[in-house]
């Protein structure tokens, strides 16, 4: 671990040059500045025009010269919120798939879509009841006590109606 990024943090480098606001092209070379500000440290990219123009009696803290390269794309996620949402609602008013309504709503937990509220039990069992993030919407979810071994195969069935209901 590295104290000194918890001490002053840096921001990323830029897609733009500081002073031209012109985007860098991939491949182009560029400089980075940093210049101590206060207890911490602000950072500067500069393209090459702006680096031989700028002004030489302001000196940096630290620089150096580095080639731009975009950052990667973001992945498409594997299963869109929509569509996970959209199947555990159908599943419920359903009332079919316990298993694959259990692994949903937790799939959307952990996106924070769903949070979980509380754990009730009633006659018919266990239920997990969940609130949506953005709307309020209620969602009450059979609580399975879903196995580690057979979570392999409810994992396989949800993926399987995900693809059912996208086509």
């Amino acid at each position: 671990m590295n104290p000194l990024a918890n001490d002053w943090p840096i921001k990323h480098r830029a897609d733009v040059c500081a002073l031209t606001n012109r985007a860098f092209a991939p491949g182009e070379q560029f400089y980075t500045l940093l210049f101590r500000e206060g207890t911490g440290f602000r950072r500067e990219d500069l393209s090459e025009e702006a680096w031989t123009g700028r002004n030489e009696n302001i000196r940096p803290f630290s620089f150096w010269k580095t080639r731009y390269e975009p950052a990667p794309a973001v992945p498409p996620e594997p299963l869109p919120r929509e569509n996970a949402e959209e199947l555990l609602r159908r599943l419920l008013a359903e009332n079919s798939h316990k298993n694959a309504c259990y692994v949903l709503a937790v799939m959307l937990e952990r996106k924070r879509f769903l949070k979980q509220i509380k754990r009730e039990t009633a006659d018919s069992g266990a239920v997990l009841i969940y609130e949506h993030a953005k709307n309020g919407d209620v969602f009450i979810v059979p609580d399975v006590d879903l196995r580690l071994d057979e979570l392999e195969s409810v994992q396989t069935e949800v993926a399987h109606l995900l693809k059912s209901a996208s086509e």
